[in-house]
């Protein structure tokens, strides 16, 4: 039965929380609700779910699962709090499938593709703001390294990695 409770109250935090911060307050109610943890404890889960790599809210539902019922506990949380995004890009891609064909679907991605387009270039227009231009003065060193990790990655086909590292240690040196 904890199972089951574990997966529908991570479910709802799926589908009433958007993330981040927003969880906490959502996590904490059902964790003490149910008996699972006390207000220490859930503090503790959600230091940990920082301080590791990955979506809090799925970090949250593998250590309060774990620490409620066990492993059993820790698969129901995680799946409950993976089940309401799992069940819209599934429903997504149905109607992606479905109706790609229609006319009405069509004019609505003849919509949505510029605005998509807009939003990435804002988004890449305000980083390059921050990494230029920070403090309203022009970095040369900073536009070096952006062409030349745009160099090792289009011409060179270097990893990410190699290339997250490299700009890293550069940026160490010369900031």
């Amino acid at each position: 039965m904890i199972y089951l409770e574990l997966f529908w109250s991570f479910c709802k935090i799926g589908f009433t929380s958007f993330g981040g911060m927003s969880m906490v307050p959502l996590i904490n109610s059902e964790m003490i609700a149910h008996g699972w943890m006390d207000a220490y404890q859930v503090s503790d889960i959600l230091a940990i779910a920082e301080m590791t790599p990955g979506p809090n809210g799925l970090n949250c539902a593998i250590f309060a699962g774990l620490r409620a019922a066990g492993l059993l506990g820790c698969l129901s949380a995680t799946l409950g709090i993976l089940s309401p995004s799992l069940t819209l890009a599934v429903a997504a891609a149905f109607a992606f499938s479905r109706f790609k064909t229609s006319p009405v679907f069509r004019r609505f991605m003849t919509g949505v593709r510029p605005a998509s387009l807009a939003l990435i270039v804002a988004t890449v227009f305000s980083l390059c703001q921050t990494s230029y231009f920070p403090d309203d003065s022009f970095s040369l060193p900073a536009l070096l390294l952006g062409i030349l990790d745009l160099w090792l990655l289009q011409w060179k086909h270097v990893s990410i990695i190699k290339v997250i590292c490299l700009s890293a240690v550069l940026g160490l040196i010369f900031f």
